[in-house]
């Protein structure tokens, strides 16, 4: 429908929580396929909205070190198609990304115009996609957010509550920390900040946010059983007690600072968001 938001995903999790905000369209696979980058195009075309937000991407971080050539398509180049119809139709493009376009070193939280050094496939191609939408020539926001939950899709939360049911241990991380977002939050930041980009187009720019405060994922872990009042121990293992296919950033704090100052959009406390998030799932004690 003309005059509305349009929204690229229909299934994942902050795509869910933005069909529940209103005015918007959310266009599935069947309406704009990204492993086609020139369905996107047409899409924007065919609804001509005030604003496009783009929730989709390509996210299972281990597999994508097989398969980098294909995620690319629709992490980047389908990206491209979007901010390249953006601006030339003059709408802006409200684009999420990701922490992993950092290397995750160090303990200060990252700062947009900090250095870039993704060190997996999903990171490289996001950043990749990132890179295309600033030199399209649109109005856009690059939002990177990080640990993203929510009652929909998979998410540690829920992973954590399933095996909160059938175990009394469980080993976690507890050298990556980060700022845990609730797709809820990042989806309202986005409307915000696309309609603002349509009433002031130099609010362009790459933006961050995350939830507070910053914790590790054993610390979360601990806190999502205590809530739901499942009785279980974590015990805390460093990152290299548990290996994966894709290296994961030790260090995921993202410095929001610049999202709230230019959109009012202030970080919002993870522990009320993950209650209302556990409500839903009929899991709050």
């Amino acid at each position: 429908m003309k005059g509305r938001v349009l929204v690229f995903g229909s299934t994942g999790q902050v795509a869910t929580e933005l069909s529940r905000t209103g005015n918007v369209d959310c266009l599935g696979r069947a309406e704009a396929n990204l492993e086609v980058p020139a369905t996107c195009s047409d899409a924007i075309k065919r609804y001509a909205p005030t604003a496009v937000i783009n929730a989709a991407a390509y996210t299972a971080v281990d597999k994508a070190e097989s398969e980098e050539a294909a995620v690319e398509v629709i992490n980047a180049f389908a990206v491209k198609a979007m901010a390249e119809t953006c601006a030339e139709m003059g709408i802006p493009l409200v684009h999420i990304s990701t922490d992993y376009v950092f290397d995750g070193s160090g303990l200060n939280a990252f700062a947009p115009t900090d250095q870039t050094s993704p060190q997996n496939a999903y990171g490289r191609t996001k950043l990749l996609g990132e890179n295309f939408v600033k030199k399209s020539g649109c109005v856009f926001a690059i939002l990177r957010t990080s640990w993203v939950f929510s009652a929909h899709g998979n998410n540690f939360v829920k992973t954590m509550l399933s095996l909160g049911q059938s175990r009394d241990q469980l080993s976690v991380v507890s050298d990556q920390v980060g700022g845990p977002a609730s797709a809820r939050a990042i989806a309202e930041a986005c409307v915000k900040i696309a309609k603002q980009l349509r009433a002031n187009p130099n609010k362009s720019g790459v933006y961050h946010f995350s939830g507070a405060p910053d914790v590790s994922w054993a610390k979360f872990a601990q806190y999502i059983f205590e809530r739901a009042s499942l009785d279980v121990n974590v015990t805390g293992i460093p990152t290299a007690d548990y290996p994966t296919l894709a290296t994961r950033p030790l260090n995921s704090r993202l410095d929001c600072t610049d999202t709230c100052r230019v959109f009012g959009v202030g970080q919002p406390d993870w522990r009320k968001e993950l209650s209302s998030v556990l409500t839903e799932l009929g899991a709050l004690s």
